[in-house]
């Protein structure tokens, strides 16, 4: 599996401007809603959910919300960089600027621990999160993961 395979070029925000943790996943469960044709108050509550258990936010500015969708046939990503870091709970107490929010069909527990992983691998170095800061446009954000 590849980011690719979960991440279209469609799906990535470039300057998004959110004031805190729950107007970000709402907005950002809404995009992904419509690309999936969900209800946006579903996605949005499933990811919230999954964040009351504990931050997703795991430390250099990255988050990655996730959650499991009973109607999802496929992976889904959604690659957000923020025009301001917000605060996130993350575990390293930094506020957080990139966020990939990953959904996946309920049915496949397994799949969902590899592209959990897939995802926390291809945002944990440092060369990969400093091409993904200094891209200007959506373009440049996909290619820095893809």
């Amino acid at each position: 599996m590849k980011i690719a395979d979960l991440l279209s070029p469609a799906d990535v925000m470039i300057d998004v401007r959110a004031s805190n943790k729950r107007l970000l996943l709402q907005e950002l469960a809404a995009k992904a809603a419509a690309s999936l044709g969900l209800a946006g108050d579903l996605v949005a509550s499933c990811l919230l959910k999954r964040e009351d258990l504990g931050s997703t936010g795991i430390g250099r500015g990255v988050a990655i919300p996730h959650a499991r969708l009973p109607d999802l046939q496929r992976p889904y990503g959604l690659l957000a960089k923020l025009k301001n870091p917000i605060e996130f709970d993350a575990i390293d107490g930094q506020p957080v600027d990139i966020v990939f929010v990953l959904l996946l069909p309920a049915s496949d527990e397994s799949g969902q621990i590899g592209a959990l992983a897939l995802v926390a691998r291809t945002l944990r170095p440092p060369e990969n999160l400093v091409r993904l800061r200094g891209a200007r446009n959506s373009s440049e954000l996909y290619s820095a993961v893809a």
